[in-house]
């Protein structure tokens, strides 16, 4: 659970249900299950369901049995999908469905509250990400119907809304990404957010030509460092503050992301470098990357696996259209 997310997830869960109908499937410990249900009961002015994961959907990465129990019991077809931890508005929610109107696949952008330095250090990789291709937040807007025609997505991949989004572009369907769309989101703990440095760098195996540049970083760095070239170091770091600076102003997100964020810049491109390598490194040693006791090794399928494997669903999509 993030930081402060808890405190605040029953009276957000029973404003979410009065808006839209709201099903909140739950695969925590029975306890803790009981508890969340005696919170959320539901009332005649709230359209809320409160399940467990469907046990014929149990995948290694929970989330996605999550999601597709949820799309199984959904009774629309546009459908926002998000982390326990994600806190939409008014603004935001109507921002995402409109997007579903004409895309398939709508990937809006997270921004951080509160800010623990931790937080502005993950920022800067958000706001980095802004600049090439847009953030991968913890929500995600989706058509039901094309993500059921594809029989679901695969449940081994870490890097599980990037396999949720190959899979519909791959069966047809087109991704928006919005990045004027702002979805608050709680940030973790301060030990949460270290366990997840080397996991989020072994995520980017399924993108090779963005692992291979951060590969790239740690001995180039030490190179120039060798070699004495500190003002080329100084430099670089510059450059990198500029550019999620852009990635901050882009798209009206400075009315959300602190200026402090992009001050980490340089930071988390030295962390993600140190930990490309130890990402690289459990997977030839360990096969893969450890997570909640067990070793996964599936980041996310190619593209074109999944163009092969979803032809049908893309022909069924064409003759609909």
């Amino acid at each position: 659970m993030a930081l402060d997310a808890e405190s605040d997830l029953a009276p957000y869960v029973r404003w979410l249900a009065q808006r839209a109908e709201t099903i909140v499937v739950d695969g925590s410990a029975l306890e803790i299950f009981a508890a969340h249900a005696a919170e959320w009961r539901t009332t005649p002015d709230i359209d809320l369901r409160h399940v467990t994961p469907d046990a014929d959907l149990a995948t290694v990465m929970g989330k996605v049995g999550a999601v597709l129990t949820g799309l199984r019991l959904a009774s629309h077809e546009h459908v926002i999908i998000a982390d326990d931890d994600v806190r939409y508005d008014d603004e935001s929610l109507a921002r995402v469905a409109r997007a579903l109107e004409s895309a398939d696949v709508a990937r809006p952008q997270n921004y951080f509250d509160p800010l623990p330095w931790h937080a502005r250090w993950d920022t800067a990789r958000m706001l980095l990400n802004r600049l090439t291709g847009g953030d991968w937040p913890g929500t995600l807007g989706v058509r039901r119907g094309v993500l059921r025609a594809t029989g679901g997505y695969d449940g081994r991949a870490m890097f599980e809304n990037l396999e949720l989004v190959r899979t519909v572009i791959a069966a047809g369907g087109r991704e928006m990404i919005l990045l004027d769309a702002f979805v608050l989101r709680r940030p973790s703990s301060t030990r949460h957010f270290w366990s997840q440095r080397v996991r989020q760098a072994y995520d980017e195996l399924a993108r090779p030509v963005r692992l291979g540049l951060e590969l790239a970083v740690l001995p180039a760095a030490v190179a120039l460092g060798a070699t004495g070239r500190w003002a080329a170091l100084a430099i670089a770091a510059v450059v990198l503050v500029l550019a999620a600076e852009a990635g901050r102003r882009r798209g009206g997100g400075a009315r959300v992301f602190p200026a402090s964020a992009s001050l980490f810049a340089p930071a988390w491109v030295a962390e993600r470098a140190i930990c490309s390598w130890l990402a690289l490194g459990a997977r030839i040693i360990l096969g893969g990357v450890p997570y909640r006791g067990t070793v996964l090794r599936h980041a996310a399928t190619p593209m074109r696996v999944l163009v092969r494997r979803h032809a049908a669903a893309r022909g069924l999509r064409r003759r609909s259209a």
